[in-house]
């Protein structure tokens, strides 16, 4: 299999980049986008060459580090899948593919794929912490959660923050991702004491950071690896308007 990649090139922040384009050849289908990058980056490390930077950890779709688009889409074409779990299979022999980092003013560029995503670590830190006493271990059944409300909060629990939300939003919006990291506190007890400044706290850091305002393009859910519901921004912005400010 034979794929041309253009790639964003940029060394830093503050230097300008450009698209470089690199021909690989021989590939397997079964070969990751991400596996093709590390070859490319094998043959530019045997040629006296700076590899591409691209973030990475468990290439299992778990942990939300990888994310970059891929023919201008976050994480690539194919739906509920994160870009170390996009697999050549998916592109046809002879096809090009463009790889640049995720554009938004509050993911300022690191380097070429690689973006800071620490905002979003921001928007958790500012939800604080659920201060119920941990204790020596409690009993399984002490504290009631109905099968329901479980489902609910793990269904929110499941955002990896890989900020491809943020990437896919015309308007660089993280209402999503925010919404799920309130949502799966908010509706278990664990979460009930701090509730009513959360929401608003958590609002307000993502406002600061730069982050736009959400305008129902629904982009978010679209390409969101782990298929959280837009229903969750609605559900924020009804949980924002009935608390007090701080």
């Amino acid at each position: 299999m034979t794929l041309t990649l253009r790639l964003w090139r940029q060394d830093g922040p503050d230097t300008p980049g450009a698209f470089e384009t690199h021909r690989l050849e021989g590939l397997s289908a079964d070969l990751s986008v991400l596996e093709a990058l590390d070859l490319l980056n094998e043959q530019l490390v045997r040629q006296g060459r700076r590899p591409f930077s691209f973030e990475h950890d468990c290439r299992e779709g778990i942990c939300g580090a990888c994310g970059f688009l891929v023919n201008g889409q976050a994480h690539g074409p194919q739906a509920t899948t994160t870009v170390c779990q996009l697999y050549l299979r998916q592109f046809r022999d002879g096809d090009t593919l463009v790889l640049e980092p995720f554009r938004a003013g509050a993911f300022p560029l690191l380097q070429d794929l690689a973006v800071d995503r620490s905002a979003l670590d921001r928007i958790i830190a500012a939800g604080g912490y659920c201060s119920l006493n941990a204790g020596s271990a409690p009993d399984a059944n002490a504290q009631l959660v109905g099968r329901d409300q479980a489902a609910l909060a793990f269904d929110a629990a499941t955002c990896i923050g890989c900020g491809a939300c943020v990437a896919a939003c015309p308007n660089a919006s993280a209402s999503l991702f925010t919404a799920a990291k309130l949502a799966h506190l908010a509706l278990l007890p664990q979460g009930q004491p701090e509730r009513p400044r959360r929401v608003t706290a958590m609002v307000a850091q993502m406002e600061a950071e730069g982050f736009g305002g959400c305008s129902s393009h629904l982009e978010c859910q679209a390409t969101c690896p782990q298929e959280i519901s837009a229903d969750w921004i609605s559900w924020m912005q009804r949980e924002r308007w009935r608390r007090p400010t701080l």
